[in-house]
């Protein structure tokens, strides 16, 4: 299919860090609970701690699911843009090297969705 070009696209990106007034996106997904079919998009702060990441915004976020109760996210095994990724829980986003729309992902093994079916 031929595809014409209207041209370059000379704008900047409204979803710069600078306008989300000190705060970043973050995305975090969680491998085989496809029951959440996307990451989730969060606002946080990077003063926030990689702790209060997961105990006030991330449990939460999953607890809907059947697995969240046993999930044990501070022994999960993250990753940080597709790279293995270790967190320091008690320092915040920014001193673990979050930056403004990265990607989290945890796999919380042993944890396989609904009945074992990665929903």
């Amino acid at each position: 299919m031929t595809i014409k070009s209207i041209g370059a696209y000379q704008f900047a990106p409204l979803d710069r860090q600078e306008n989300f007034n000190g705060n970043q996106l973050l995305y975090i997904g969680w491998d085989r609970h496809l029951m959440y079919c996307s990451p989730f998009a969060l606002l946080v702060s990077p003063t926030l701690t990689f702790a209060e990441l997961i105990d006030q915004i991330l449990r939460p976020a999953i607890a809907a699911h059947p697995d969240s109760a046993a999930a044990d996210l501070r022994n999960a095994v993250w990753y940080l843009n597709g790279q293995p990724f270790q967190p320091d829980f008690d320092a915040d986003l920014q001193a673990n090297g979050l930056r403004h729309k990265d990607m989290l992902r945890l796999d919380t093994p042993g944890l396989d969705g609904l009945a074992g079916s990665c929903s």
